[in-house]
């Protein structure tokens, strides 16, 4: 399992770098720009990552504590392997389909700070310290509900993995942000 975990911190750290280095030299204004209104803009992208990365801690910090309950549902094998493989999928950096995300997880503004890419870098660093202390329990036994819905199980491992395609889905969502705003001010 620790080649997991190393696998999983060395792509947060990487992710952590490209998103400073693709995005740290926009202004607040850049970082806030909307191809239109329906759309999110790079800010917003990266505020996402964080709102929803820290909405599995509670139930990481259940499983670290001992309080931890798997629900019923999610001692049948093949519905956790399924429903952890849906949603995996469902977040794939190559996947075209947009996706409508869970109210909880919606940028909490429209207009983000201009620190959000510092704010974004602590944040991978206490999400690298989290899972770098779940090491006992990733055994691909360990079965937890999404933040999202009780009724969506699948493995701590599995989490990890959503969790960083995830981060790498987003990542090219705000590189697409990106070069629609270097079209729109190449524009005469």
């Amino acid at each position: 399992m620790q080649e997991h975990v190393n696998r999983w911190t060395s792509e947060i750290d990487q992710l952590a770098a490209t998103f400073i280095d693709e995005f740290g030299g926009l202004s607040e204004d850049q970082l806030n720009w909307k191809p239109d209104a329906k759309s999110w803009s790079i800010a917003q992208n990266i505020d996402h990552l964080i709102t929803i990365n820290q909405s599995y801690f509670p139930a990481i910090d259940a499983v670290r504590q001992g309080t931890h309950s798997t629900p019923l549902h999610g001692r049948i094998p093949f519905l956790v392997k399924f429903l952890g493989n849906t949603i995996l999928a469902a977040v794939h950096p190559d996947r075209r389909k947009k996706m409508k995300t869970f109210p909880l997880w919606e940028p909490n503004q429209s207009r983000v700070a201009g620190t959000i890419l510092d704010d974004f870098e602590r944040h991978q660093a206490e999400l690298k310290e989290v899972i770098e202390t779940m090491h006992p329990y990733l055994n691909g036994k360990t079965v937890i509900a999404s933040p999202a819905s009780k009724m969506i199980v699948y493995t701590l491992d599995t989490a990890f993995d959503i969790i960083v395609t995830h981060e790498r889905r987003h990542l090219e969502q705000a590189r697409e942000v990106l070069r629609q705003l270097d079209m729109v001010n190449q524009q005469p």
